[in-house]
């Protein structure tokens, strides 16, 4: 059985727009090499395998200040709190 990958370019933005919410840039990270190329595709993948895509938009819409952690159930939250905590 396939299974089904969302649209990659709404999840590169969900992706970064979750990680902006905690603070992060992963841009600054993979500069820093905190973050490899390899890992950050392995986030959007990752994101485009997700079922809570309604629930992390609603969720990102409802940040109003520094997020402390990720979206319940988000498949990329061990790497975000990783990320967060060598910030």
């Amino acid at each position: 059985m396939t299974q089904h990958l969302g649209d990659p370019t709404l999840h590169f933005w969900l992706t970064r727009s979750v990680a902006k919410a905690m603070g992060l840039n992963l841009s600054e990270a993979m500069a820093n090499s905190r973050l490899t190329t390899a890992e950050y595709a392995a986030m959007v993948t990752a994101c485009r395998q997700c079922p809570r895509v309604d629930s992390c938009k609603c969720w990102l819409g409802d940040q109003r200040t520094l997020a402390q952690d990720t979206p319940p159930g988000c498949a990329n939250a061990d790497l975000l709190r990783e990320l967060a905590r060598l910030h």
